[in-house]
């Protein structure tokens, strides 16, 4: 019985995109969120959304879509992964 090949790169190129982006939403959301919290400044996302008047918990928003976009990540890894290991 012939034996099924793999590819073997453990990332798509749009999976890596998941990654990256969820990544980078979340440390701009939940950074600006902190930083201005902490010490009353804005910058990166909160500085662009406090010019366009959003609300103070639209930087929460930011990173929790960015953690939205990491759980999806790790969410197609795992069933990718569960998928190679049936026979």
């Amino acid at each position: 019985m012939p034996k099924q090949q793999f590819n073997t790169s453990h990332t798509t190129s749009g999976q890596g995109l998941l990654w990256l982006f969820g990544a980078i939403l979340a440390i701009q959301g939940f950074g600006s969120a902190i930083t201005e919290a902490g010490w009353n400044t804005s910058f990166g996302v909160a500085g662009l959304l406090r010019a366009a008047h959003v609300p103070e918990w639209g930087t929460l928003l930011v990173g929790c879509a960015g953690a939205a976009l990491l759980a999806t990540a790790a969410r197609h890894r795992y069933a990718k992964g569960r998928a190679r290991r049936r026979p």
